[in-house]
């Protein structure tokens, strides 16, 4: 009997010490290490309430991401957003660009966000469990990860998916299918943190992998190939936007690298050269 109060007791005390163990102690070690988490870029397209921008930064907080930036912001005093308890920082070191193009300059995957049942996306749709591996893979030689979201009340528009590589949306109840702004980009961001380290193990290290080329570089290379396509009259000037929107799709879709980006752009300039020549 003695034996058995003796281990009962045992056993107590270790229930004990494991209740005052700090939780945090272990818990908070899913998220992603500082280094990874500033190669996140997260870009809010023409948000129209400032609370909501606030709600953006505080989850940003919650999971350590720090770089916001805003395009086209609907309200002039953005800055002020009165919910960012606790992450007045991001707020206050939140860029602001009037395109998108400006926000998404320096980065090599972008993950456009949204519902997909108002439009058929012309991207590949990527599920939000399975968007953590993806990115993983493609963080190999330190190139920075935009993940966009839209305006509150439209979504993004069909240009703005235009300069996504992959598309991926939360799964909602048909009959409400929207979510609040800082809503949807805690749930991205929960779920890339948590995932992203189950997928490590999975990524080839050791191997040189090829450097995806940037925004600013697809963007400069589009720019002359569509300027060499009026040119050469390739067709009316009405179809000047609906092709450069394709062309922004095309470049995307064939994932070129920053050498192949450079190599086409040098073609694309001669042919101009001799076309305007």
């Amino acid at each position: 009997m003695i034996a058995v109060r003796e281990q009962s007791g045992i056993r107590a005390g270790r229930r004990h010490a494991r209740a005052r163990r700090p939780l945090g102690e272990n818990y908070n070690g899913v998220l992603l290490p500082q280094d990874q988490r500033d190669r996140f870029e997260i870009v809010l397209v023409s948000p129209r309430n400032p609370l909501n921008i606030g709600a953006v930064a505080r989850a940003m907080a919650n999971f350590g991401f720090v770089h916001l930036s805003v395009v086209a912001p609907f309200e002039p005093h953005w800055r002020e957003a009165k919910s960012a308890v606790g992450a007045s920082k991001v707020l206050q070191n939140a860029k602001r660009a009037e395109r998108l193009v400006e926000a998404l300059a320096d980065c090599a995957f972008v993950v456009g966000t949204g519902s997909l049942g108002r439009r058929k996306p012309e991207q590949p749709v990527v599920p939000l469990p399975e968007l953590a591996a993806l990115i993983q893979k493609q963080m190999g030689h330190g190139e920075r990860i935009a993940l966009v979201f839209g305006s509150e009340k439209r979504g993004l528009s069909r240009d703005d998916l235009a300069h996504c590589h992959v598309v991926t949306a939360i799964p909602t109840d048909p009959l409400q299918p929207s979510m609040n702004l800082g809503q949807a980009v805690a749930v991205c961001l929960y779920e890339i943190t948590t995932r992203m380290g189950e997928s490590a193990q999975a990524a080839t290290w050791g191997q040189e992998a090829p450097v995806p080329a940037t925004t600013s570089e697809l963007e400069l290379l589009a720019s002359v190939i569509e300027e060499t396509m009026y040119a050469a009259k390739y067709s009316p000037a009405a179809m000047r936007q609906a092709n450069r929107h394709d062309l922004d799709l095309l470049l995307r879709r064939i994932a070129l690298t920053d050498r192949d980006a450079a190599r086409i752009l040098g073609f694309f300039r001669r042919m101009l050269w001799q076309l305007k020549r």
